[in-house]
This record gives structure tokens, C-alpha cells and sequence, in this order.
């Protein structure tokens, strides 16, 4: 089996792809123009360079892709052909991002960096503003895939309560966690709204004018899926009005946020380059499902995380 790799040959990563499928042939993905002899059964990466990304999926004739990263929206069309199997690294960056979405929560709570001190203040002991608790608050949650159940299982450890909305009726992977099949269900009431569903065209601005009027004025909003997930103009009102307190956001849209946006400078708007995902292992946790399916590729067996272009994910 021979592979093209988006990843330097004398990487860590590589060595241990290596040592469990010594059989496998690794062919570094250099960019440009491919070489006139390529041929490959698979390709690993995707990111950068999707022309030359393509350019070479089709010149070696590669018949899976396994993408390093989870989301599939950003990913070229062409990579997606008639016969050509898509996996992705689902799950991966459930770990940081879920981290992420809980320091967001607790900054807010805690009022992070508000009441950090750069002169003595009125008085010592008493808080302003005043401090807030996560536990006993609810969460609601926008998806229940691997981020959303990571950050379900760390909102629990806090004592919050979790209520969670899911396209299917699958129960939820984390117990303790009550699944609703509505906007009009998971909304109201909650302290925190996370967002982590993938953008499709069903979840379009979903969180728009008629879903901010479900909320509890005061709400936190974080979204760490996509910025299309939410209408932008009916944020700007929601915060405005105060319906949401806070909008901690890691992704927007577009992005990059070009410069002079109203949401680099509202009062009211957290906002991050889209960088909840980052952690030193990454990549580590992509190669071990990459090596995974390597092994269920050759024995013939499913492969594991097969995205459906049809439903964006």
C-alpha cells in the first residue's frame, strides 16, 4: 500500500506509522506539480494547498483521502470524487477544544480578566463586577458529537447541567446529559449556549433572530464550530439589547475577519483566531486514526469516521 502524506518523512509521526504498518509505503506530498510516475491508495492531510492537493490525488489515481482535520467544509470540491472515499479525524480536537470552551465559560463566570487588579481598588474582599458560579447552571449544547460530548463530560464534572440538541434520536454518549429535539427545548434557560455542530447547509445560521428571542436575557454565547453557524446581524443585536451578555467566539465569519469588523471592538465580543483546536499532539491523535484505518483498510473491514458529503460531515 502506498500513501501520500502531508507530513515531513522524519517526523515522529511518520516513524510511528512506520513501525505499525512496516509494509506501508510513505511518499512525501511535496506540492507543485506531481511527479509524472505518482501512484498511491490513499492520501493523509489537507490543509494548504488544496489545488496541489488535488492535482496530485488525481495523478496518482488515490482512492482515499483520510483528512488530518475534523470539519469538511473548507475541504476543495474535487476532493470528493465519484470513487474516491473521504475519511476524516473525527473527534481529534475534542480534547482541546473542549478544554477551551471551558475556560471560556469559567472566565466569564469568574469575570476573567475584568477583576484583575493594575491599581489598588475601592475595596478589598467584594468583587466588581460581581463574580458568578457555574455550578448548578445550565449549559446547552448545539451538537452532541465528539466535542460536544467531551465539553458535556467536563460541564458535568463542574455540577452544570447539560442539555444537549442532536440531529438523530441516538441517546447521549455521556451520561447525565439530557437530549432535546428543539431549539425551542434546549434554548431557554440556559446560562452558556455552545456551539458545536458542523456547517451545513441545514445549520445556516441557526442561531438567528428567532432563536435569540428563546434565550434568558444574559446568556453567554460560544461558538467553537463555525462562524456561519450564527446570523452575525442578529448577534449584534442580541448583544446590543442585552439578550447575550458575552459572545466568546473562535471562529466568525469570514475568516480571517477582515480588519475594521464590528467584532473585533464590541465590548461585549471574546474574540479568538479560530485556535480552540491547538494542542502540541494534534497531530499524534490524527495519525493513530489514520493508522487505525490503515489496518482496516488492508484487512478489508469499514473504515472508521466516512464523511457524507451530501450531509457536510
Amino acid at each position: 500500500m502506498r500513501i501520500i502524506a502531508q507530513l515531513g518523512m522524519n517526523s515522529a509521526e511518520v516513524t510511528r506509522i512506520r513501525a505499525a504498518h512496516p509494509d506501508v509505503e510513505l511518499i512525501e506530498f511535496a506540492g507543485g506539480e506531481p511527479p509524472a510516475d505518482l501512484s498511491a491508495d490513499a492520501f493523509f492531510g489537507g490543509y494548504l494547498d488544496w489545488d496541489g492537493i488535488v492535482a496530485w490525488l488525481d495523478a496518482a489515481g488515490v482512492r482515499w483521502v483520510q483528512l488530518s482535520g475534523t470539519g469538511v467544509d473548507k475541504v476543495a470540491a474535487a476532493v470528493f470524487a465519484s470513487d474516491r472515499i473521504v475519511t476524516c479525524a473525527r473527534g481529534a480536537s475534542a480534547v482541546p477544544i473542549s478544554e477551551w470552551v471551558m475556560a471560556a465559560i469559567l472566565a466569564w463566570a469568574k469575570r476573567f480578566p475584568e477583576t484583575f487588579l493594575s491599581e489598588p481598588p475601592k475595596y478589598w474582599n467584594f468583587p466588581k463586577p460581581a463574580l458568578d458560579r457555574v455550578e448548578g447552571s445550565t449549559v446547552a449544547l448545539v451538537g452532541l458529537g465528539g466535542i460536544g460530548a467531551a465539553v458535556a463530560a467536563r460541564a458535568l464534572a463542574f455540577g452544570m447541567h447539560v442539555r444537549a440538541l442532536r440531529r438523530t434520536d441516538a441517546p447521549s454518549p455521556v451520561p447525565g446529559v439530557e437530549i432535546v429535539r428543539s431549539l425551542g427545548d434546549l434554548l431557554p434557560d440556559a446560562a452558556h449556549v455552545v456551539l458545536a455542530a458542523p456547517a451545513t447547509a441545514r445549520t445556516r445560521h441557526l442561531i438567528d433572530t428567532a432563536a435569540f428571542a428563546k434565550m434568558t436575557p444574559g446568556v453567554h454565547i460560544v461558538n467553537i464550530a463555525r462562524g456561519t453557524l450564527i446570523d452575525q446581524d442578529a448577534l449584534r443585536l442580541a448583544l446590543d439589547d442585552g439578550t447575550v451578555a458575552m459572545a466568546t467566539l473562535d471562529t466568525v465569519d469570514p475568516e480571517p475577519l477582515p480588519a475594521g469588523h464590528w467584532l473585533y471592538s464590541h465590548p461585549k465580543v471574546r474574540l479568538a483566531a479560530h485556535i480552540s483546536w491547538y494542542t502540541p499532539q494534534l497531530q499524534a491523535t490524527a495519525v493513530d486514526i489514520l493508522i487505525e484505518n490503515i489496518g482496516r483498510h488492508q484487512r478489508g473491514e469499514p473504515l472508521l469516521h466516512v464523511v457524507d458529503q451530501a450531509e457536510g460531515y
